[in-house]
C-alpha cells in the first residue's frame, strides 16, 4: 500500500520531530543529492502559464527512486481566500514504478526552499555572517528566518514588506525564537543596509527591481528566491552583473532566473559543484555573491525521501490503496467486479 500524508499529517510529523530537527536532517538530505547530482536523471519542469500564474510538474529520478512535485504559483490566489503556492508529489520506486509515498508538498516545499536557501549560504556567505535581511513577509519568510536562525546563527533578522500586516504576522510568529532580533525596516534599503545575507522572497509576476546597485555592500551574500518563472525577477541587472552568480540546474534558471535577464552565455556558476566540494563558491572576503534560486526537482526529491523515512521511523501516515495491488495482476476487470460486491454488500 501507498504511504500518505496529508497537511495536517505532515504538520504534526514536523512538530512531533520538532521544526528545527526537521531542517537539520533535511539539510543532509538535499546537500547528499546535490553531491551526487550527476547520477541523477534531470529535466527543466514542464510548466502551463496563464496571464495570472503557472502550474508546474518537476520531475526527476536516478535508478533507486522517481519523484514528481505538482505546483502552482498565483499571486493573487490571496484575495481568493488561497495560497499562493499549492503543491503535491509522489516517490515510486524505480524498478517497478510502484508509489510509495503520496504527500503534501505546500509545507515542505516552503521547508526545503528555506534549507536550500541555507545549503547556498553556508557554501558561498562569509563564515562570520549574523545579521539577514528579507524583503517578502508572505508565506515563505518564516521558514527562512527559522532556517538561518537554527542553523547559520543569524542573530539579527530585519523584515520589510510594503504590506504592514504581513510584518507584523511575520514578527510575531517569531517571538517563539527569544535569541533572534527582529527589526520591522520602514524600507527595502533600511532592510538590506548592513546586513550580510539577504533573501529576496517577493511573489509579484513581475520584472521588479527589489534590490538595485545602491543597496548592494561588499561581501554580502544574495539569495533570490522570489523570482522563479519567466517574467518574473527580483534583481536590477547590475547587481547580477556585480556578483559571482551560483545556479541549480542551468537550462531551467537561464529561462526562469534572474539570469533571464543576462546574455545567454553569461557565465554562471553550478552550486552543486561547490556543496561536492569540486569547485570554489566565494573567492574573497568582500565579493557579493548571489544564489539564483528557482527550485529544482531534485530538491524535492530530497524532501520526498526524507518525509517518507522519517514517517516510517516515527509510525505516522495513512496507508491508502492508491493503485490496484491483485492476487492475479492480469486481472484489474476482476479487481473491479469485486470492489462492486464489497461495495454492494456494505450497502445492505
Amino acid at each position: 500500500m501507498t504511504l500518505f500524508l496529508d497537511v495536517n499529517e505532515l504538520s504534526s510529523l514536523v512538530r512531533t520531530h520538532g521544526t528545527e530537527a526537521f531542517m537539520a536532517g533535511l539539510l543532509e538530505y538535499i546537500e547528499d543529492d546535490f553531491c551526487q547530482w550527476e547520477k541523477f536523471d534531470k529535466s527543466a519542469r514542464t510548466a502551463a502559464h496563464s496571464d495570472v500564474g503557472v502550474i508546474e510538474l518537476m520531475p526527476v529520478a536516478d535508478d533507486i527512486n522517481y519523484g514528481f512535485k505538482y505546483v502552482n504559483g498565483h499571486p493573487s490566489n490571496p484575495q481568493l481566500g488561497m495560497s499562493t503556492v499549492m503543491a503535491f508529489g509522489a516517490l515510486s520506486n524505480v524498478d517497478t514504478g510502484f508509489p510509495r509515498l503520496l504527500s503534501e508538498l505546500t509545507i515542505s516545499t516552503a521547508m526545503r526552499t528555506a534549507v536550500t536557501s541555507v545549503m547556498a549560504a553556508k557554501a558561498l556567505a562569509n563564515p562570520d555572517s549574523s545579521i539577514m535581511g528579507i524583503i517578502g513577509c508572505g508565506a515563505q519568510s518564516e521558514f527562512q528566518a527559522i532556517a538561518f536562525h537554527s542553523i547559520i546563527g543569524i542573530k539579527e533578522l530585519r523584515i520589510f514588506d510594503i504590506d504592514a500586516q504581513a510584518m507584523d504576522k511575520v514578527a510575531e510568529h517569531l517571538k517563539a525564537y527569544p535569541n533572534l532580533k527582529v527589526i520591522k525596516a520602514a524600507s527595502a534599503k533600511e532592510c538590506v543596509k548592513g546586513a550580510d545575507i539577504v533573501t529576496t522572497v517577493t511573489a509579484d509576476k513581475a520584472c521588479a527591481t527589489i534590490l538595485t546597485p545602491d543597496m548592494i555592500e561588499p561581501g554580502m551574500h544574495i539569495n533570490g528566491v522570489g523570482g522563479d518563472c519567466p517574467g518574473k525577477t527580483e534583481l536590477h541587472i547590475d547587481v547580477l552583473r556585480a556578483g559571482k552568480i551560483f545556479i541549480e540546474h542551468e537550462p531551467q534558471t537561464r529561462v526562469e532566473g534572474e539570469i533571464q535577464q543576462l546574455p545567454a552565455d553569461y557565465p554562471v556558476n553550478p552550486l552543486w559543484k561547490v556543496i561536492a566540494g569540486t569547485e570554489k563558491g566565494r573567492d574573497s572576503k568582500a565579493q557579493i555573491t548571489i544564489f539564483d534560486a528557482v527550485g529544482f526537482a531534485l530538491e524535492d526529491l530530497s524532501v520526498l525521501r526524507y518525509i517518507y523515512d522519517l514517517a516510517i521511523e516515527l509510525q505516522m501516515g495513512e496507508r491508502i490503496n492508491l493503485v490496484p495491488q491483485m492476487e492475479n495482476p492480469k486481472d484489474l476487470f476482476g479487481l473491479m467486479q469485486d470492489s462492486t460486491k464489497e461495495t454492494l454488500k456494505k450497502a445492505v
